[in-house]
């Protein structure tokens, strides 16, 4: 399903440098730069809220149309800049990119199903990087566990991708792993000797006292 590209309302930055960013920021706007190839980086400012809302609901892979002067372009969120302490974008990048051009992204993978009840589903990794359409970029990739049992593999390879994706993981990129329930040694023998010497403790306890 193609994506419908959110229209962001733009100002362009004249002004540059971390006052200037500041000074952005407390009138609720965050800096951002657009890049493409073969045109000059183009800086700007977009609403706070709007952009978080969009970053937010669509994810980090979010398409969007930036209005500059009139001018939409069609842009990819490349990178967001958080503040450590309140967790708000402090600044954007912008990939412009064209209609029907394909683009490497990472994309969430999600397991469905219920692999056999002695198997413990360890996700390795919950990430796979493909090439698609930039305006056909899944939100997630399911992969089905149904049935797995243990000493089962699920890779990059496994994975069924959207119509019209290439993979750019590498093919025996570990996405899931299907193990049995591991017991720490150590702290098990350690239980031991602590009820052994529980036991005893208790029985010499028991001779002082008669």
């Amino acid at each position: 399903m193609a994506i419908t590209p959110v229209v962001v309302p733009g100002q362009k930055r004249e002004e540059f440098g971390k006052g200037a960013a500041r000074r952005l920021r407390r009138d609720g706007r965050i800096p951002g730069v657009l890049y493409e190839a073969g045109i000059d980086n183009i800086h700007f400012s977009v609403d706070r809220i709007e952009m978080t809302s969009i970053v937010r609901n669509e994810g980090v892979n979010a398409i969007v149309e930036l209005e500059l002067d009139g001018e939409k372009l069609l842009a990819m969120v490349k990178h967001i800049d958080q503040n450590v302490i309140t967790l708000e974008i402090d600044h954007i990048d912008l990939l412009g990119i064209k209609r029907g051009e394909k683009v490497v992204v990472e994309v969430p993978v999600v397991t469905v199903g219920e692999a056999h009840p002695d198997a413990v589903v360890l996700v390795e990794s919950d990430l796979i990087e493909i090439e698609i359409d930039a305006l056909n970029i899944p939100d997630e990739i399911e992969v089905n566990i149904d049935g797995k049992e243990i000493g089962d593999l699920i890779t990059a390879a496994d994975v069924t991708l959207p119509e019209g994706a290439e993979l750019v993981s590498a093919p025996d990129h570990l996405l899931v792993n299907f193990t049995y329930e591991q017991v720490d040694e150590d702290l098990e023998a350690a239980a031991e000797e602590a009820e052994e010497g529980g036991a005893e403790a208790g029985a010499e306890s028991t001779e002082e006292a008669e």
